[in-house]
């Protein structure tokens, strides 16, 4: 499968090539491979702050402050623990042999 590339081009300021120049040499990459990994962690970035915005915005909207975050959180694990701890005494109690009872 042929691999679908457009070029792109754009202007820095000299110091700023020749600083990518220098670290691709140092990653033992093409200036073109430095640059879309760079561009690939911004926007990975730029999607996560998103979500932080996001979470924000709603927790703001449901009166949670950062003080609660932590004991929600407790909370949250200590009910998902007790979930999967009635998971496995349900697994185990139906894979015992014929005639077992549990006790």
């Amino acid at each position: 499968m042929k691999r679908e590339s457009r070029s792109i081009t754009f202007s820095m300021p000299s110091e700023m090539a020749d600083k990518v120049d220098e670290t691709a040499k140092q990653e033992g990459c093409t200036r073109s491979e430095l640059l879309r990994k760079a561009l690939l962690d911004y926007i990975e970035e730029h999607k996560w702050r998103q979500l932080v915005e996001y979470r924000e915005r709603r927790a703001r909207a449901m009166g949670i402050e950062p003080k609660d975050v932590e004991s929600l959180v407790e909370e949250y694990r200590a009910e998902v623990a007790s979930a999967k701890g009635r998971e496995t005494l349900a697994g185990s109690l139906g894979s015992q042999p014929s005639g077992a009872s549990a006790s």
